[in-house]
């Protein structure tokens, strides 16, 4: 426990009684970050060097694939980080229809059940660099960028730290902190650094069908202002092969970003040449028509390493105090399906909650947290597991049947009834309908989101 007041290790000003380190300062980490504000302290180490000013998209080291963030989905990042819907949509982003939800005020204007499912349209880059902005200006958060983790302190037992290296300098120095949250993505070495301390092998489970994702951007022509988000899928050939999506997302900026997927022999390619002809060839789509005369903003950026890993920390017969992973670094999910920034945000939420029950001082708080997040994560990895590895004569539970069924459009818009499943679909990327452009096509309103702000921690 840190004093008021205080002046830590790393030479920080530190006010709250408790201090808490997350690493890694991307989207799962920034949100971990604010559902820790109310509670603590935060130091968020980040190995890259954060831009201090407004950057454009390309500068931004982040995912360059369609992802989609539903109504739903920015709620409950509104409720971890007030305000950032509104930062969202002051950056050029779009709430837009679900390609299979019409848009409609109901009676009295009211949004209807249907008319809510909408999503908002605009770059990754785009909704990370507005957490990334608003985070830090929370009371008691700290960046420490150009940072890298090296090792965990502590015991088998407890956590008690971390060790840090600057990555210009190579100064090392020790974070003591009362929780540390690992939020590093896919490539976490968190079970490396445990088996170091003396815990046994954490398993990791794989699923893995081979897509490769291409992505470029155009620019959105001259009278298409209204277009609305665009998918398609083709008919899956076998497990091995899931057939090919094309998605069709206007982002900030009158820019189209298109993302490509498949597998095997139909996987997409990193040669501009064959990017339209790629989502011509996808059945009763239009989105390479429409490309085909758009002006390339980008060249194309493709992606392999796209297998789906989850880590079973909620299995391992102990675990110890004062540490959590959540995010990519407990579960990462293949780009067919784009639940991946859900399960973050569903995650740290979930965090925030069991400090309010609990207190950062409990014990059992870590443990705790840490079978919440597997119990979110469980739904759309069975999801992802049930298209990569299918066992012969496994039926899918039923929790996994919902997921798919969802992505697969037999639900439509009823979403959101299994409660296990509500992580995935608040943030799910519909690869599988198809939706015809239109002119009149437009844009509709966001649901007001909560007004939630920080909890106030249970007295100590």
């Amino acid at each position: 426990m840190n004093a008021p007041s205080s002046t830590g290790p790393a030479g920080l000003q530190f006010t709250h009684p408790y201090l808490a380190v997350v690493l890694g300062g991307g989207f799962s980490g920034m949100l971990a970050a604010a559902a820790l504000s109310g509670y603590a302290d935060v130091v968020v180490v980040e190995r890259d060097r954060l831009p201090r000013t407004p950057a454009l998209p390309s500068d931004l080291p982040q995912a360059r694939h369609a992802h989609l963030l539903s109504a739903d989905g920015a709620r409950t990042v509104e409720a971890l980080l007030p305000g950032v819907i509104e930062g969202w949509l002051a950056g050029g982003a779009r709430p837009m229809p679900l390609p299979s939800a019409p848009a409609g005020p109901a009676p009295q204007g009211r949004l209807s059940r249907r008319s809510a499912q909408c999503v908002i349209a605009c770059s990754r880059d785009l909704l990370d660099r507005v957490v990334r902005e608003q985070v830090p200006a929370l009371a008691g958060v700290r960046v420490l960028d150009g940072t890298e983790a090296e090792e965990l302190t502590g015991t088998a037992e407890h956590i008690t730290g971390v060790r840090v290296r600057d990555t210009v300098t190579g100064r090392a120095r020790r974070l003591d902190a009362d929780l540390v949250v690992d939020a590093t993505g896919r490539h976490s070495t968190t079970p490396g650094r445990l088996a170091a301390l003396g815990l046994p092998e954490v398993r990791e489970e794989i699923a893995d069908c081979g897509i490769v994702a291409a992505t470029r951007i155009f620019r959105a022509p001259p009278g298409t202002e209204n277009c609305p988000v665009i998918t398609a899928r083709s008919q899956p050939g076998s497990h091995r092969d899931p057939g090919r999506t094309a998605t069709l997302i206007p982002i900030e900026g009158d820019r189209w970003l298109v993302t490509l997927t498949g597998a095997g022999t139909g996987r997409p390619s990193e040669h501009a040449d064959r990017f339209v002809p790629f989502a011509r060839g996808i059945p009763h789509s239009v989105i390479g028509d429409l490309i085909a005369d758009a002006e390339p903003l980008s060249e194309v950026r493709l992606t392999r390493d796209t297998a789906g890993r989850l880590r079973r920390y909620d299995q391992l017969r102990s675990w110890p105090t004062g540490f959590t992973v959540l995010g990519g670094a407990l579960a990462g999910f293949t780009p067919d399906y784009g639940q991946s920034m859900a399960v973050a945000a569903h995650g740290a939420l979930a965090l925030r909650e069991a400090l309010h029950r609990r207190g950062l001082d409990d014990p059992g708080l870590a443990r705790a947290v840490q079978q919440s997040l597997a119990r979110i994560a469980q739904a759309p990895w069975e999801q992802t597991a049930d298209q990569a590895l299918p066992a012969a004569g496994r039926r899918p539970a039923a929790a996994g049947r919902f997921v798919r069924d969802a992505v697969n459009g037999v639900f439509g818009t009823a979403i959101g009834r299994h409660p296990v499943c509500r992580a995935y679909v608040d943030a799910v990327r519909p690869a599988t309908s198809t939706a015809r452009f239109t002119r009149r096509s437009a844009s509709v309103p966001l649901p007001a989101a909560p007004s939630a702000g920080p909890r106030k921690p249970a007295d100590h």
